[in-house]
């Protein structure tokens, strides 16, 4: 009669740590026995070269695969604290290149109001910033923070840049609204340089856009007058002082009356970033009495 066979299944599930403290105590009671019995050690040599050495290896491996990741993450540490401190040096490279290049606009702006203050010297001017404007890209009507405490009266002319700007509309004591020329509603009476043909400067927003203002009426019978002719405020104007520079020409027009020419003029002044001014706070009609008065005496 054939004897049965039962199939017996082992099925072991042991945990890394379970194996290691198993292996260890193999190895221990291995090396017990061996003392005490005396039994050479060789075959146990080969059996812990087979089992233990591998996993030293193991051991070892890992140990400098932690040490790689420790490294790493140093390395990683110390880049992120230099990369911080160069965040923070270009912080304060940019705030400081951010004021220098503020510093230098303002230095123009003030090389150029010393500029005007020489070449208008006869004229007696008060210096002043912009408070406010209304709304949009241009100063066509603004405040400034000088007024009748100052000397500043209506009528008043101001300039900036290398040019005119405008004349005061309102004052008060220590404020004053300006119209600047290129408003719609600004009309300059002008001459050109060269041959002292009078026209009429008007404001023009649109045209701004280009830099540049509108005149008409140029009398100029003998075609004398060109591109480039540079135009300035004239000697029979109500309110504008005698001389003050308005701009270049850009263009000229023949009309159709073949009596009187239209162009355009490019003013030198920016109106789009204007921030200090200056006031003559002498009037043309002041001039005017003033010159009498001088001849009376005589």
């Amino acid at each position: 009669m054939k004897n049965l066979k039962k199939k017996i299944h082992f099925h072991i599930n042991l945990k890394s740590k379970h194996l290691l403290g198993i292996m260890t105590l193999f190895c221990g009671s291995c090396i017990v026995g061996t003392f005490a019995s005396g039994v050479t050690t060789a075959p146990l040599q080969e059996a812990a070269g087979l089992i233990v050495v591998p996993f030293e290896k193991s051991i070892a491996n890992i140990s400098s695969y932690l040490e790689g990741v420790r490294g790493n993450f140093r390395e990683k540490e110390e880049l992120l604290a230099e990369n911080q401190e160069l965040r923070a040096q270009i912080d304060s490279l940019t705030t400081e290149n951010n004021k220098l290049i503020q510093d230098q606009g303002e230095l123009k702006r003030l090389q150029e109001l010393y500029e005007l203050d020489q070449e208008y010297s006869d004229y007696p001017k008060v210096a002043a910033k912009i408070i406010s404007k209304d709304p949009g890209n241009w100063y066509d009507t603004f405040m400034i923070d000088k007024g009748s405490n100052d000397g500043i009266k209506i009528d008043n002319n101001v300039i900036a840049g290398k040019g005119l700007v405008g004349i005061v509309t309102e004052v008060g004591p220590s404020w004053a609204t300006v119209r600047s020329i290129i408003d719609d509603s600004s009309n300059v009476s002008a001459m050109t340089v060269s041959t002292s043909d009078n026209c009429v400067i008007q404001g023009d927003l649109e045209l701004i856009d280009e830099g540049k203002l509108r005149f008409e009426q140029l009398y100029d019978q003998e075609n004398k007058v060109t591109v480039g002719e540079r135009i300035v405020t004239s000697n029979i104007s109500d309110k504008y002082v005698e001389g003050i520079f308005i701009g270049y020409v850009s263009e000229i027009v023949q009309d159709a009356n073949n009596l009187t020419k239209t162009g355009t003029i490019v003013t030198p002044v920016d109106f789009r970033h204007l921030k200090e001014v200056f006031v003559i706070t002498e009037n043309k009609q002041d001039r005017i009495k003033e010159g009498e008065k001088k001849t009376d005496e005589k």
